[in-house]
């Protein structure tokens, strides 16, 4: 199903379907789901009213968008009007925003339909969907392991067949390990490519909306919807919009294809190995030309991530003081234990660590030795893609070391939960897009994945690459249990 999101909203637009049967279908399967705790709250009302008026406007032959019908998920740190925005933390209970996102705006203009919040790690922060206040979000493929983070309920809604698309944030890898771990399609696009007005922030300069979608046809539609200048985001790029559907068909011959060899030397799971090997060689052989290239700061990437992404949440999560909005302690003596006592109570143990984090490195005696340092590196990794993509288009790596962790492991080691961002993070560093393919499964069923990455704002040759490689590598299952959402059976 290569194109599902096109084909739903065509069967809505010609009648063959209806978007309200579309959106009953999404709701059963949530309800169905719910063991898996993907989605934090559902707007039934809401989405059938919406549903209903695209079937009224479509029955009057009035012109739909490119999404007409189709229900979606949004991860539950993207405002909308709809339901409540809680960012999966007791800090904001029933919170409600007088907006929508600006990505989410985009959605609806197109024609979707919003049916609830996606689960995910609390503000963002977690790369295992276990940090939520509203509980842990399962994998689909397997009980025993996570679904990965933070837009876990993302990935899992799409992999278990809830929907057939939703929106997640990528930070430091937060849409495409999810993905990866899931068996999907995650993309991190361009920084300044989504709008992130709407976007409740974790770290300013590396958060990116981005779309989780069963097939990169399907994802390249969703970036086509939400891509675009906002003059409302000062973070926006004031660059036109490509055509990313436009290229997938036009293979690969010449296509430079990067591989960083040393950098995958130790380390990689040896089934996560393999399958990038396996998607070079698939690569090679469609007439794409394979080369190695080096990333020598590649290693200091997570380092430098976690000091410079916790300094900029330790910023932006101090408008969370019990005064404005948000949860407020009871009884507090004065305003610095409403603070203290506010914040304690509405942030988790993820949170509050890396606000504390966040807040060391930026203070006076360590803000040189630690933040200035960390810019510095950020520089030297940019340096290194720009090499990198004077020799080659795309740049294939895993997106993580190993395939799913087991439950509870973060808890038992943060440290190598962090360190197991390497090949995730740099993107963000970099602003570069980035995308997740699924691949195959490992020896324990679960799902493998490769990443291919490319220069700022070539959106089109990731997507290009990528379908390429999506047809040659043959149809995946579909998680035991599960069939993903066609809408046939609505």
């Amino acid at each position: 199903m290569p194109d599902q999101l096109s084909r739903l909203a065509a069967a809505v637009r010609t009648g063959a379907t209806t978007s309200r049967s579309l959106v009953e279908r999404a709701l059963a399967r949530e309800a169905s789901a719910r063991a898996l705790n993907a989605v934090t709250s559902v707007t039934a009302a809401e989405a059938l009213a919406t549903a209903d008026a695209i079937d009224a406007a479509a029955r009057a032959g009035a012109p739909l968008g490119p999404l007409a019908g189709v229900p979606l998920l949004v991860k539950d740190n993207i405002c909308t009007t709809d339901g409540v925005t809680t960012c999966a933390s007791r800090m904001l209970p029933g919170y409600r925003s007088p907006f929508d996102a600006e990505a989410v705006r985009r959605l609806r203009q197109a024609g979707a339909v919003i049916v609830g919040k996606a689960n995910m790690d609390e503000f963002a922060m977690g790369s295992t969907g276990e940090t939520s206040a509203a509980g842990p979000c399962g994998n689909p493929w397997s009980a025993a392991h996570v679904p990965g983070g933070s837009s876990s309920g993302s990935a899992a809604a799409v992999a278990a067949g809830i929907v057939p698309a939703s929106l997640g944030s990528d930070t430091g890898g937060s849409v495409r390990q999810p993905a990866a771990f899931c068996g999907v399609v995650g993309v991190k696009p361009t920084y300044g490519t989504v709008s992130r007005r709407g976007l409740v922030a974790y770290g300013s300069s590396l958060d990116q909306i981005g779309p989780l979608a069963t097939s990169v046809a399907d994802a390249a539609l969703l970036l086509s919807v939400i891509a675009g200048h906002d003059a409302g985001d000062a973070t926006s790029a004031a660059q036109p919009t490509p055509d990313y559907l436009g290229g997938l068909t036009a293979g690969v011959q010449g296509l430079r294809v990067g591989v960083p060899r040393a950098l995958l030397a130790s380390g990689v799971e040896p089934a996560v190995l393999a399958e990038v090997e396996r998607a070079a060689a698939i690569l090679e052989e469609a007439g794409a030309r394979v080369v190695d290239v080096a990333l020598p700061h590649a290693p200091v990437a997570a380092p430098a991530y976690y000091i410079l992404a916790t300094a900029e949440a330790s910023s932006n999560l101090s408008r969370f003081d019990g005064v404005r909005y948000g949860h407020r302690t009871g009884d507090a003596a004065d305003i610095d234990e409403l603070y203290a006592r506010s914040r304690a109570e509405g942030f988790g143990p993820e949170v509050i660590q890396r606000i504390l984090l966040g807040t060391y490195v930026l203070s006076a005696g360590y803000y040189d030795a630690y933040y200035r340092k960390a810019q510095q590196v950020r520089t030297l990794i940019i340096d290194d893609y720009r090499a990198v993509f004077a020799a080659c288009d795309v740049l294939l790596t895993p997106p993580s070391p190993s395939t799913a962790f087991r439950t509870g492991d973060a808890s038992r080691d943060p440290l190598q939960m962090y360190l197991a961002d390497i090949f995730t993070v740099s993107a963000n560093l970099a602003g570069i897009p980035a995308m997740s393919l699924p691949m195959g499964l490992d020896g324990q069923g679960l799902p493998t994945a490769v990443q291919l990455s490319a220069r700022a704002f070539r959106e089109p040759v990731l997507f290009q690459a990528a379908a390429e490689l999506e047809r040659r590598r043959g149809a995946l299952p579909s998680a035991p249990g599960y069939t993903l959402f066609d809408g046939a059976d609505a």
